[in-house]
């Protein structure tokens, strides 16, 4: 089947009538749309079904003639000004809506079963299949006003999911927090595409390369402002794609439904920021100054991410700083004109990271049979345990996403990685060792969770399963929106003093060097099991897998030295050995990390090594660093603390002084202004009697006052005459 390009507006229309059609249905007709929801549902699948294909169908042609191709309609005509709309399609662009539809579906199916029992069930399709038209529109826009306004579309969706929940207090500052944080960035973003337009006098992306290259040549264009300029473009996906310093929505956006933490951390709103630094790569490229700052933000992001990461108790939070730690990987690869390596692993980074997270919803959800929904337990690593023998297919299918996030060969993360990490090395020693050390940073907290998620036993059923005490110093959790207050996880499920230092200790030690002859367990609770997730569920799971583990191989020719990757087989076997011969080193580091976390969550050391261990090892020395970690952690590396400090609290006040003025001076004054004509106006009406002598009398009297006035003003002057 062959399909020109000019079709590639199906792809976008699709998902979008689907959500218009849902929508409206669910507005006007509310009751009776629960009667057929699931068509609704089905109806919404459909539609992206058949834009995959259109994309697949595209990019089999593209691929074979490596053309781009512009389709435009005049949208604001004018004699010196026209803005066109239409849609550009290159390999960048294909590839991108390929990511976001596959993936789009493997949510979609899950959906189904994972919000089958919500109130919202129709209205969550709805907003889904207009996040999933969004971010089409987005990557096939021709000029920077059209991808504007799908950039602003997919903020809006994520608001609606995020807050999906609305009435839950966290979700809706969820959603308000990352809105607010993205209107930062799109406020740069936006300055930077009007300052574009007033140099260039273009919004056409595919023109603004050769015009800065021009004007730079007739000295037109001051390479400060130059400079200003590409930075006012980035602050848009360094709020979008959660790059320091406004990460700090993304760990909160976790309050959504789980199908949406998958699809906004894979293929939608991360994504969308790290595609429009490649989309505009070229003139970009043209500014060495703006290319090394977004270098070292993408390193501080990088690291940040990582560290945040090491020890966090909920299971959905931990998986979204690794997010932003990869995110981190790929602004610093853009940065380092790595340009390839980062597009590779957005792809790569994508499939693992919506695999995981899936697995982490089947997880949740099967917990939340047992314990009922409450997230400071479902979510919580520490309620977990043992799920491989109860859910082996989630279990299965959760391994090889750990292991490809820990860039394990021959796994999708690790070839676009490794590719990162060799270029850094090139680029800056200390960039190269930020990469490296976070790989094992990765590796570490990535077993960190599969262990306690699915090795050992299954926790839920200890009574005693609670791992914190509220007069524990290191708890104290630092939120953006409301000053320094208890994490609600950790005070509420607390119990003694005694058992909270005891998992404290544990969480930082093997448990054969933890002194626990003093803890006494016991279990209230019948015991109870949790049950593998349905059909529908797994089908996702075992659908995003099979890319997870067959991609990388596919798309190693990516990161190939030619410009048109590797065409021959030999030659893509001699790359794959040179790979494997250079990634040495980064592999090392990952296998140590994935050893400490083995040691201190796994079950797998014999008794002789458990003995020189426990005599080597300095309890109390990892415990005293264990602890300044997990505060670093659990605190968000008081990023959101000093937020609070130096900008909540000053907007607060602010806007207060604000208020008084407004209320006390200018309230004042108009009230004050009317309240005397009110006393005015009874005053005189006092004075009416209706007897035209009288107002005679009162008009001459007025005059002559005036006039006797006016003489003694003037006397003075008549005097020194």
């Amino acid at each position: 089947m062959k399909l020109s390009n000019e079709y590639a507006w199906i792809i976008p229309s699709c998902p979008l009538v689907a959500s218009s059609f849902t929508g409206l249905i669910v507005f006007f007709f509310p009751k009776a749309t629960q009667g057929f929801r699931q068509i609704c549902a089905l109806f919404n699948i459909f539609s992206l079904i058949i834009a995959m294909f259109v994309s697949f169908i595209l990019f089999r042609e593209q691929f074979i003639s490596n053309s781009t191709h512009q389709f435009l309609w005049a949208w604001i005509p004018k004699n010196e000004f026209c803005l066109e709309i239409g849609f550009l399609v290159d390999p960048l662009t294909l590839i991108m809506s390929i990511l976001a539809t596959t993936i789009g579906i493997s949510v979609m199916i899950y959906s189904d079963s994972y919000m089958f029992h919500d109130q919202g069930y129709v209205r969550f399709y709805a907003y889904l299949s207009l996040f999933t038209a969004s971010m089409p529109g987005l990557v096939f826009s021709p000029n920077l006003i059209q991808l504007y306004i799908f950039w602003e579309l997919v903020g809006m969706c994520s608001y609606f999911l995020i807050g999906f929940w609305f009435t839950r207090a966290s979700a809706a500052n969820a959603c308000q927090k990352a809105f607010v944080t993205n209107r930062i960035g799109d406020f740069g973003l936006l300055l930077g595409i009007l300052a574009v337009y007033w140099i260039t006098g273009s919004f056409e992306i595919s023109e603004l390369c050769d015009r800065f290259i021009n004007l730079g040549k007739i000295g037109f264009i001051n390479p400060i402002f130059a400079n200003i300029i590409i930075l006012l473009l980035f602050l848009g996906p360094v709020a979008k794609s959660a790059q320091f310093p406004l990460h700090i929505w993304l760990p909160d956006a976790m309050e959504g439904p789980t199908p949406i933490s998958a699809l906004i951390h894979a293929a939608t709103m991360v994504a969308a920021g790290i595609f429009f630094i490649a989309r505009i790569f070229n003139v970009i490229s043209l500014f060495p100054p703006a290319l090394r700052i977004i270098s070292w933000i993408g390193g501080t992001t990088v690291l940040l991410g990582a560290t945040l990461a090491l020890f966090q108790k909920d299971l959905k939070r931990g998986l979204a700083y690794s997010t932003m730690s990869q995110l981190g990987y790929m602004v610093l690869a853009l940065g380092i004109g790595s340009y390839r390596s980062a597009l590779f692993h957005l792809i790569t980074h994508a499939y693992s990271k919506a695999l995981l997270f899936l697995g982490a919803g089947s997880v949740i959800h099967s917990i939340e049979k047992i314990v009922g929904y409450s997230p400071d337990k479902t979510q919580n690593l520490f309620f977990m345990g043992g799920l491989r023998k109860y859910m082996p297919i989630t279990g299965t299918t959760f391994l090889p996403g750990t292991l490809s996030l820990c860039g394990i060969p021959p796994l999708a993360c690790f070839w676009s990685k490794d590719e990162i990490i060799t270029e850094s090395w090139l680029y800056s020693p200390v960039l190269g060792l930020i990469t490296s050390f976070t790989a094992g940073l990765t590796a570490f907290y990535m077993f960190r969770i599969h262990f306690l998620a699915f090795e050992g036993d299954f926790r839920a059923n200890q009574a005693n399963c609670t791992y914190f005490n509220n007069s524990n110093p290191y708890l104290r959790d630092i939120s953006l929106w409301g000053g320094v207050e208890l994490k609600s996880s950790i005070n509420q499920i607390s119990q003694n003093s005694t058992y909270a230092e005891y998992i404290l200790e544990k969480d930082f030690l093997p448990a054969y060097l933890v002194d626990s002859s003093n803890i006494q367990t016991h279990s209230n609770q019948s015991l109870v099991q949790p049950k593998e997730s349905n059909f529908f569920m797994t089908f996702s799971l075992v659908a995003l897998a099979i890319p997870v583990i067959s991609i990388g191989l596919l798309g190693v020719g990516l990161v190939g030295k030619t410009s048109h990757g590797l065409d021959l087989p030999s030659e893509w076997f001699i790359y794959l050995q040179e790979v494997l011969v250079n990634s040495t080193g980064s592999l090392s580091i990952s296998f140590l990390g994935i050893l400490i976390s083995s040691s201190l969550y796994g079950q797998f050391l014999n008794d002789n090594i458990k003995s020189v261990v426990s005599k080597t090892i300095n309890r109390d020395l990892v415990r005293t660093f264990g602890c300044f970690i997990q505060t670093w952690s659990l605190n968000r590396g008081y990023i959101d603390h000093y937020y609070n400090i130096w900008f909540v609290r000053n907007v607060i006040f602010i806007s207060k002084l604000i208020s008084e003025i407004d209320r006390r001076i200018l309230d004042g004054f108009v009230n004050t202004t009317g309240a005397s004509n009110f006393v005015g106006g009874e005053t005189l009406r006092y004075g009416e009697t209706g007897r035209v002598s009288y107002y005679s009398f009162v008009l001459v009297f007025g005059f002559f006052i005036v006039l006797i006035f006016s003489l003694f003003l003037m006397l003075p002057s008549l005097i020194g005459n």
